[in-house]
C-alpha cells in the first residue's frame, strides 16, 4: 500500500518528533553524509564537460526523485512510520512558518555569522557536525530571506507559470530553454540578479546559508523543499494527462547535447533505473 506524504504544517507533534529522531539517526549512523557526496558529484552545470544529470537537464526531475526515494527508504529503516514532508513556500513564506519551528528544523542563522542555533539541528546540540562540504564550515547556517538584500518566495502564480506548460522540456534541454515544465520548476531564467531565479531556484536563494552551494543536503530542509518540487511533477503529470518525460530518445551524434542528457529510457546515474521508470510513484507513495 502507498505511504502518505504530508505538508510540513499539518505534521502532529508525534510525527515531527519521529521523522526529526529518524534523520538524526541517519546521520549518526553516517548513511547521511553519503547523501551529500553523492549530491555534490552529480551537481554539474551546462558548462562542463561529459553527462549532466542533476541539475541543468531533463532528468532533474527523475534524479530528485530517485535520490529522495533513497533518503526516505533510509528513514523508514529506522522506523517505518516516517516519510519525507514537504514545505511548501507558496503558502508558508515567513521564517517563522512551518517549517522553521523548534521541534522540527529550526530557525533563522544568527547575524554574526549565519549559524543555526535553534532546533534539533543545530551545532551546539552535538547531533548536526556537517563533515562533507564544499568549505570548511561544521555548522548549518541560514539567511532566511536574506537579510541584506532581500527576496521572496516563489508564490503560487509562479507555479502557475511553470505548471501550464504542456511540454515536459524542450530542446536544447539545458538552463537556456524559456519553454518546458522542467527548467521553468527547476528556476533558471532570463535576465541576471535575483530576477533569474524562479522556483526551486529561487528557494534555495532564500533560505540562503548551506542550501547555497552543492552541498545544500546538510541542511534538512533540501528534503521539504525538494518534496514540494516533486509535488509538482505530480500535479503537472496529472494536469496534462498522456505528457510524458522528454527527449524520449537522445539527441544523435551530431547535436551539442549528444552523451551529455538522459532520455526517457536510458539509465540515470548512479542508479539502475530510467527516467521513464520513475514517471509513475502511486505504488509507492501520494502526497495529501
Amino acid at each position: 500500500m502507498a505511504y502518505v506524504r504530508k505538508d510540513a504544517a499539518t505534521l502532529t507533534a508525534t510525527e515531527k518528533r519521529r521523522f526529526v529522531n529518524a534523520l538524526l539517526e541517519v546521520k549518526r549512523r553516517g548513511e547521511y553524509d553519503e547523501f551529500v557526496r553523492t549530491h555534490i558529484a552529480y551537481y554539474s552545470s551546462d558548462g562542463e564537460r561529459g553527462l549532466r544529470t542533476a541539475h541543468m537537464a531533463p532528468s532533474f526531475l527523475p534524479w530528485h526523485r530517485r535520490f529522495l526515494l533513497d533518503l526516505e527508504e533510509a528513514l523508514r529503516r529506522v522506523d517505518s512510520s516516517v516519510t519525507l514532508p514537504y514545505w511548501d513556500w507558496t503558502r508558508d513564506r515567513t521564517a517563522r512558518s512551518a517549517p522553521w519551528t523548534a521541534d522540527l528544523l529550526g530557525g533563522d542563522g544568527r547575524r554574526s555569522d549565519r549559524q543555526v542555533t535553534t532546533g534539533p539541528f543545530a551545532y551546539r546540540e552535538g547531533n548536526w557536525t556537517i563533515r562533507v562540504n564544499v568549505t570548511e564550515t561544521e555548522f548549518l547556517t541560514r539567511d532566511l530571506g536574506r537579510r541584506a538584500d532581500p527576496i521572496a518566495l516563489p508564490g503560487k502564480r509562479d507555479l502557475e507559470w511553470a505548471l501550464k506548460e504542456s511540454a515536459y522540456d524542450v530542446a536544447p534541454w539545458d538552463s537556456t530553454v524559456t519553454r518546458g515544465f522542467r527548467n521553468r520548476l527547476e528556476g533558471w531564467g532570463t535576465g541576471r540578479g535575483s530576477v533569474s531565479w524562479r522556483n526551486h531556484n529561487r528557494v534555495h536563494r532564500w533560505v540562503g546559508g548551506t542550501m547555497l552551494s552543492a552541498a545544500s543536503v546538510n541542511d534538512p530542509v533540501f528534503w521539504l523543499h525538494h518534496a514540494f518540487v516533486d509535488l509538482q511533477w505530480y500535479r503537472w503529470q496529472r494536469r496534462h494527462g498522456g505528457a510524458r518525460y522528454r527527449p524520449a530518445t537522445a539527441p544523435g551524434s551530431g547535436d551539442e547535447q549528444h552523451g551529455r542528457i538522459v532520455s526517457r529510457h536510458e539509465r540515470l546515474p548512479p542508479w539502475d533505473v530510467t527516467p521513464g521508470e520513475l514517471e509513475d510513484v502511486s505504488a509507492t507513495y501520494r502526497y495529501a
